[in-house]
């Protein structure tokens, strides 16, 4: 279920972002692993490759990756990147560079130094960078999945406004102009709404005669 085919509930969200939360524990366990391994610049290379295949499916789960966001309508798109943009994102709806990586992990830089020295100390500094490599993932994935959460339940909100408002539009329609015969049906009762020719025929013949012949008198 995408959000760019159907309109998500705040169950699905909140499912997903469990399995999206299992899925980064599980990456960053496996980064842990590779920090115990003592070579210089591997644990290094294996979190690049851990992130590139961790954020894009992240991405594919809360249907919006690059590929989802290319099939949107341009209002649509418009209002997605708009929601990426207020969250503070820039791995949302785009292709996951190796590049991007890199410089993802330059912000993290005293954290993968200090654990990049400490798994030269023997026993002890090997665990602690362990420790380092599986937080430093966890903190990367789990902000990421929040970011998506947030934007997907936006779009969810402003998806469902959008259909209630046009549920409560009511087209217009003109008003026909009245026909001259009828107005004579449409004034009021009483004898300042009616006409000389209805007034006329509801006086009785007699009345009508001496009007008309004073020397007559009926």
């Amino acid at each position: 279920m995408r959000m760019t085919t159907t309109l998500l509930t705040v169950e699905d969200l909140d499912r997903i972002r469990q399995e999206c939360r299992a899925m980064v524990t599980k990456r960053a366990v496996a980064s842990g692993g590779t920090a115990l391994i003592p070579l210089p610049g591997a644990d290094v290379f294996a979190d690049v490759g851990i992130l590139m295949q961790l954020l894009p499916a992240i991405n594919a789960k809360f249907g919006l990756s690059e590929k989802d966001l290319s099939g949107l309508d341009a209002e649509t798109k418009s209002m997605v990147y708009g929601l990426i943009t207020s969250v503070g994102s820039s791995l949302i709806g785009r292709v996951v560079t190796k590049e991007i990586i890199l410089h993802l992990l330059q912000k993290l830089g005293l954290r993968f130094a200090t654990k990049h020295a400490a798994k030269f100390v023997p026993i002890l500094g090997q665990g602690l960078a362990a420790t380092l490599s599986f937080t430093a993932m966890r903190v990367i994935g789990n902000r990421h999945v929040d970011e998506c959460y947030e934007v997907a339940k936006r779009l969810m909100q402003q998806r469902a406004a959008a259909e209630n408002a046009a549920a409560w539009n009511v087209p217009q329609t003109s008003l026909e102009p009245i026909p001259a015969g009828r107005v004579i049906q449409l004034l009021p009762p009483g004898p300042k709404g009616r006409t000389k020719q209805a007034s006329e025929q509801e006086e009785p013949p007699e009345r009508i005669l001496n009007r008309s012949n004073p020397r007559i008198r009926v």
